[in-house]
């Protein structure tokens, strides 16, 4: 049976997304040798039109100033590649998955993939098949909450952004609910 573990809620959520992408690199150092020298140049609008709703700024500010970047080989955060942001935003993989997750989980509240109102969108992914993603919500996107759906049937919310989650999880601020430690090491992947 899948299980709504609970909620975990930060100290403090990073509302300003240099400041999530800071708590970022301090708990990942090497990440600094993937920063990117210029922007990525992403089309964020047209990302956000093909999907049908904008994202949050910090992972947006994520995408322009790293590649695609795996942690402790283990949670993988991709970026629509420059000039291909629309195939990467069409790209039905992952929320099909989902669709089939959210109707066999056996949860008391029902759980349903984007656009459903309050749908989950897949931000990231684990090599063992965990997914990380968004609870959209009317509030914006800035204040949507991180979802992890485990692999082992789990699912838990956590009430800051994205890449303050990242960065939580890979410090060990965070109570393991059913994934493993990440280690701070950073590989990147993709073209950048």
């Amino acid at each position: 049976m899948d299980a709504l573990i609970g909620t975990q809620v930060p100290h403090r959520r990073l509302s300003d997304p240099a400041s999530a992408v800071a708590a970022l690199e301090r708990a990942a150092p090497e990440l600094a040798r993937f920063r990117r020298t210029a922007p990525s140049g992403i089309d964020w609008a047209q990302v956000e039109e093909c999907l049908g709703v904008g994202l949050p700024s910090d992972y947006k500010l994520l995408g322009e100033t790293y590649p695609s970047l795996a942690f402790g080989d283990f949670l993988c955060v991709g970026f629509p590649p420059q000039g291909r942001e629309k195939a990467w935003a069409e790209d039905p993989e992952d929320l099909e998955i989902l669709a089939e997750w959210c109707e066999d989980a056996e949860t008391a509240v029902p759980l349903y993939p984007f656009p459903a109102p309050g749908g989950l969108l897949p931000w990231a992914t684990s090599n063992q098949g965990d997914y990380f993603l968004w609870t959209t919500s009317e509030a914006g996107p800035d204040e949507w909450t991180v979802t992890v759906a485990s692999r082992n049937g789990g699912w838990w919310h956590y009430t800051g952004g994205a890449v303050q989650f990242l960065a939580d999880l890979i410090s060990g601020s965070l109570e393991l609910w059913e994934l493993p430690s990440v280690r701070p090491s950073v590989e990147a992947f993709g073209t950048y």
